[in-house]
């Protein structure tokens, strides 16, 4: 006898035949999450493809919980794992997620692409159970040329949505990231600065609308969430308002042609003197020009095993090599930039130039998403209001060579980055800002040499201290640093809280206690529904 079976009857079955194959050591959790599911969304594609569990199977696990994390220290055996990973096909998936993580008291991180320095998207040190939302799969590009825009989904890389612009024009372009591999969606929630913000401002102020998630399981845009959230949304750091469905975001002219340049100077080919002038003029170049510089030690060549410092500028600019050999001669002489430097390109290549692609490699590689670098590693990051002196620098060279594989890569601000106010969106590093500074230390021998390294952090840190910024000393909210604080009472927050967001802080913190009132999105820094 034939019978009809309803969709959702059909998957509470193959949910049922799913449960019976989990180990009964850690089910429980997983039954009422999936069951509830089911009662939630209209699930349309396999369940076991959208879940990964230790008890399922361990090798799968590990491997989607590393895929797109980075930062080895947070991979270790010793570092708290979630009871599974979910990755949902849909929207309606991610709003069921957060129904039934709510219902469940299941405490929940969301990532959309891993470049999480301290791992906060993945980890979760301090509350137990947790489970992973992945947003992965949610990667859809749509861009409209004709309103010079772009709806990207939270799962797609920044990589991608490069491609799909250049894909439809050679002459529209997008000011985020310099990393092809970051998420977008937790981009964007940092402030997301690029190699165009000089001219074009933060990918944060390129912002016109965001699909998000609420604490509620309701999926809003912008009319809906209202200024205020959508304010708090580009730039307050991610984990602490809703989860990000999508962003839509306004495209800019770019174009035809686009030079890009590195020029290396040791310490022994005038490398402190050219830095010092660096920091002059960086912020005061043409808003078409972006000169950032890589510092690390390198070997003499002279000396085999003998380091020095190696600064390495490495340039863009939007326009052609005539004109950019113009504005260098005027205002950077000092770098001895030549013709023969320069190599000129469309902005698409420009922009894997400048991510480490090598120059053979089609724009199809954007695809690739996912990142190959991983390493133990720690972070920092500081804000330069008066360049640094000859010998703050001579002292800084002293403390670089102390460490294995130190790195440190200084972006200049200036331009629009100076015109638009503090208060515009969350990200308050603005006008009087020269540089950026990012310090980096990467190693390869495992947790055992953690001490060590985050030793000669906290030393160089402490060291630079009064050459940066001051009262506060401030952070970037992107290169998150547990060292400056976490919540573990909510006036904790305000240590951390005002080194990111300054006079910010404040509204952020009062928003979110309007907005997510029970804290139900939250981790070791997000932003708390009060302080003290």
């Amino acid at each position: 006898m034939a019978f009809a079976v309803s969709k959702r009857n059909a998957m509470a079955f193959a949910v049922t035949l799913l449960l019976v194959s989990i180990p009964m050591s850690s089910s429980t959790l997983q039954q009422d999450f999936l069951q509830c599911l089911v009662e939630n969304s209209d699930i349309s594609f396999p369940i076991t493809a959208a879940f990964y569990s230790p008890d399922q199977n361990a090798t799968l696990f590990k491997e989607e919980l590393e895929s797109t994390a980075q930062n080895l220290r947070y991979l270790t055996p010793s570092n708290p794992k979630p009871v599974f990973i979910f990755e949902p096909m849909y929207e309606t998936h991610v709003q069921a997620a957060v129904v039934c993580a709510k219902k469940l008291q299941l405490h929940m991180r969301v990532r959309s692409g891993g470049h999480d320095y301290e791992g906060l998207s993945f980890v979760s040190e301090n509350e137990t159970p947790f489970v992973i939302v992945d947003l992965s799969k949610l990667r859809q590009i749509d861009v409209d040329v004709d309103s010079n825009s772009a709806w990207a989904h939270a799962g797609a890389t920044v990589g991608e949505v490069y491609y799909r612009i250049q894909e439809k024009s050679q002459t529209h372009g997008f000011p985020a990231g310099l990393c092809s591999s970051l998420g977008i969606g937790g981009h964007l929630v940092g402030g997301a600065y690029g190699s165009m913000m000089r001219k074009f401002g933060l990918g944060a102020d390129n912002v016109l609308d965001a699909r998000i998630i609420d604490a509620n399981g309701k999926i809003l845009d912008r009319a809906a969430m209202g200024e205020d959230v959508f304010w708090a949304l580009r730039g307050g750091g991610g984990g602490s308002f809703g989860v990000i469905l999508a962003w839509k975001i306004k495209l800019v002219p770019v174009p035809a042609t686009v030079t890009v340049f590195t020029v290396t100077k040791t310490l022994e080919q005038d490398g402190t003197k050219v830095l010092y002038k660096w920091q002059q003029v960086a912020d005061k170049l043409d808003e078409d020009l972006f000169i950032r510089v890589i510092i690390q030690t390198a070997s003499k060549t002279t000396k085999p095993g003998n380091r020095t410092i190696s600064t390495s500028y490495q340039g863009q600019f939007l326009g052609d090599s005539n004109r950019l050999m113009q504005v260098m001669q005027k205002s950077f002489p000092e770098l001895g930039l030549t013709k023969k430097d320069c190599t000129e390109m469309s902005w698409i290549k420009s922009v894997m130039y400048i991510a480490g692609f090598p120059s053979s490699a089609a724009p199809e590689a954007l695809l690739d998403g996912k990142s190959l670098f991983k390493s133990y590693f720690k972070a920092k990051s500081d804000f330069v209001e008066e360049p640094i002196p000859v010998e703050g620098l001579e002292g800084l060279w002293k403390k670089l060579l102390e460490e294995d594989s130190p790195l440190t890569i200084w972006n200049p601000y200036g331009g629009v980055m100076s015109r638009i106010a503090e208060s515009e969106i969350p990200f308050p590093h603005r006008k009087g800002t020269l540089f950026k500074i990012q310090w980096l230390s990467s190693w390869s021998d495992g947790k055992a040499s953690d001490e060590r390294h985050m030793k000669w952090m906290r030393e160089m840190y402490s060291y630079m201290e009064k050459y940066v910024s001051k009262n506060p000393r401030r952070a970037y909210v992107n290169y998150r640093d547990l060292d400056l604080g976490v919540n573990e009472e909510e006036s904790d927050a305000r240590e951390w809280g005002t080194k990111y967001f300054k006079g910010n802080f404040e509204r952020l913190v009062k928003i979110k206690g309007e907005f997510d009132p029970e804290n139900f999105f939250r981790h070791e820094q997000s932003i708390p529904t009060k302080i003290g």
